[in-house]
C-alpha cells in the first residue's frame, strides 16, 4: 500500500498523451514536457546547491551551452545521439574549468561570480554571430533516432520523462552512497569535513561536473523540441526559477526537486487560467506571495529529506 502513490502518479504520467489525445487538452502534454525540462535542471543544480550547498546563479548558462553545442553539432550533420552526447560534453568540460577556478570562493562571493559567469555566457552566445548567429538564433534539424522522426509532442513528452526517470534514478543512488554522505558533511560543515578526511575540494568538484550532465541534456532537448534556439531562452531569471525550484521543493530532496519543478511549472498556467484578463498581471505577484510563504513555513521545503529535516528539527 505504501508504494500505490507512487505507483498512481506513475501511470498518471504515462497515460497523459493518451488521455487527453483530440481534446482541448493537448497543449496540457507540452506543458508536461516543459516541467519535465524543468525537473531535469532542478535534479542538476540539486548536485551542488541541494547536496553540497553551493550557490550556483548562472546554471542557466550551461542549459543554453547544451542547447547550442547540440544545435551546432545537429547542423554539421551529426546523428542526434552524438550532438546530444557532444552537447553534454561541451558543458562538462565548460563546467570543470569554471569549477577549477572559482571553487574555492564560499558562499556570497560564489553566488556573485556564477550570476555574473551566467551573464557571460548569454552575452558570448549573443555576439558570436559567426557561430552561433547572434540574436537571430540557430535552427535545429529535426530529431531522428534511426528510423524513427520525433516531432509529436507525446514523443518528446516520453522522451523527457524517461530522461528524468534516469537522472532521478542515478541522484537516489549517489544520494544514499558514501560520496552523497561525503557531499552533504561538506555542507553541513566544510572545516569539520576536512578534518574528518573528506577530499573537500575534489568532491566540491565532482558535484560542480555531475551537475553539468543533466543541464547539457535538458539544452539537447529543448533545442531538438523547440527546433530553434535563441540567447532570450536563457536569461538570468530561468536561473532563478531553477534555484527556486531546489528550496521550494527541498534541498537535496529528489522527490522535493520533482515536485518543484511540477509546482513552479503549473502555477502560472493555473494563475493564468483562473484571473480575469484585467487581473493577469498580478499573477506573478501571488507567486512571489506562495513562494514567500513556503518559505516562511515550510523552511525545510515542501518534501525535505529525511536527513535534512532531522538537521532542522535538532
Amino acid at each position: 500500500m505504501r508504494r500505490l502513490p507512487p505507483f498512481l502518479l506513475a501511470a498518471a504520467v504515462l497515460a497523459l498523451p493518451w488521455a487527453v489525445r483530440g481534446t482541448h487538452l493537448e497543449h496540457l502534454v507540452r506543458a508536461g514536457g516543459i516541467v519535465g525540462l524543468l525537473m531535469l535542471l532542478g535534479l542538476g543544480l540539486n548536485f551542488t546547491l541541494g547536496y553540497v550547498g553551493l550557490f550556483d546563479l548562472g546554471f542557466i548558462a550551461f542549459y543554453g551551452v547544451g542547447a547550442y553545442g547540440a544545435a551546432l553539432a545537429a547542423a554539421r550533420g551529426w546523428p542526434a545521439p552524438a550532438a546530444a552526447l557532444f552537447a553534454v560534453l561541451l558543458c562538462v568540460g565548460l563546467r570543470a574549468l569554471l569549477g577549477l577556478t572559482i571553487l574555492r570562493l564560499r558562499g556570497d562571493y560564489l553566488a556573485v561570480v556564477t550570476l555574473g559567469f551566467g551573464e557571460m555566457a548569454r552575452l558570448t552566445i549573443n555576439n558570436l554571430d559567426r557561430l552561433t548567429n547572434g540574436p537571430k538564433g540557430l535552427q535545429v534539424p529535426a530529431l531522428r533516432l534511426g528510423p524513427w522522426l520525433l516531432a509529436a509532442n507525446w514523443q518528446f513528452y516520453y522522451l523527457i520523462m524517461a530522461c528524468v526517470l534516469l537522472v532521478a534514478a542515478a541522484s537516489l543512488r549517489l544520494e544514499n552512497s558514501r560520496l552523497g554522505r561525503a557531499w552533504v558533511a561538506i555542507r553541513e560543515d566544510e572545516a569539520a569535513a576536512e578534518l574528518s578526511g573528506v577530499a573537500v575540494g575534489s568532491l566540491k568538484l565532482l558535484a560542480f561536473i555531475l551537475s553539468a550532465v543533466p543541464a547539457g541534456l535538458a539544452g539537447a532537448l529543448f533545442a531538438y523540441w523547440e527546433g530553434f534556439v535563441t540567447p532570450e531562452s536563457f536569461v538570468f531569471w530561468e536561473s532563478i526559477l531553477v534555484v527556486a525550484v531546489v528550496v521550494l521543493g527541498g534541498m537535496g530532496s529528489v522527490p522535493g526537486v520533482l515536485l518543484g519543478a511540477a509546482i513552479l511549472s503549473g502555477a502560472p498556467l493555473v494563475l493564468q487560467a483562473c484571473l480575469s484578463p484585467e487581473w493577469i498581471n498580478l499573477r506573478y505577484l501571488f507567486f512571489g506571495a506562495t513562494l514567500v510563504a513556503c518559505v516562511i513555513f515550510r523552511p525545510q521545503g515542501l518534501w525535505p529529506s529525511r536527513r535534512r529535516q532531522a538537521e532542522l528539527l535538532e
